[in-house]
């Protein structure tokens, strides 16, 4: 990436209002890892936002502070790859678009006979599985760099308030700094 095109990037990412949501992202992702750490198989999701977070899943509001507690002192303490997470949506979108691109490459040139897209078929399989592969890796590095921070910075957990609309317990995580 050029010199001018990367500090440009970077100024975007440390924008206030992107800023705090790729913290309070990296802060869901560590409260995710505490509670898997505490409950193993437990099926929870996130989603982050400027003002915190909410968490999706069948877990108390004591249970969400104590985590969300821990999660925030272990990133303070230097733990900045909790803010990684496995099933993190950017993963999704990577390889999906990967996979997507991998396998429409697979099929340029191959005509406009049915016939030969389908003899093209197991090369996009096949492309569109590597991309899957190498798209592991990247996914967690655009994690790092881009869509959350394992630095909270200033980041203070204001409340914890569990939601009572809907079938789905959930949990809104309120942040500020």
């Amino acid at each position: 990436m050029p010199e001018n095109l990367a500090v440009g990037f970077q100024s975007l990412l440390d924008t206030p209002i992107i800023s705090r949501i790729r913290r309070n992202h990296g802060l869901e992702h560590a409260t995710l890892h505490v509670l898997a750490e505490r409950h193993p198989g437990l099926s929870i999701a996130g989603h982050s936002n400027p003002g915190g977070f909410w968490l999706l899943g069948d877990v108390s509001t004591e249970e969400v502070h104590s985590a969300v507690d821990e999660a925030l002192k272990r990133l303070r303490g230097g733990e900045g790859e909790l803010a990684v997470h496995p099933n993190c949506g950017t993963n999704f979108v990577v390889a999906g678009t990967a996979a997507g691109v991998a396998g429409a490459l697979a099929m340029f040139g191959s005509g406009r006979r049915v016939r030969d897209k389908l003899e093209r078929l197991p090369l996009a399989a096949s492309f569109a599985t590597l991309a899957l592969i190498l798209a592991q890796p990247l996914g967690n590095m655009i994690q790092r760099r881009v869509t959350t921070s394992g630095d909270p910075e200033f980041l203070e957990v204001v409340e914890v308030v569990e939601s009572d609309k809907g079938r789905i317990k959930a949990h809104k995580v309120v942040t500020e700094g």
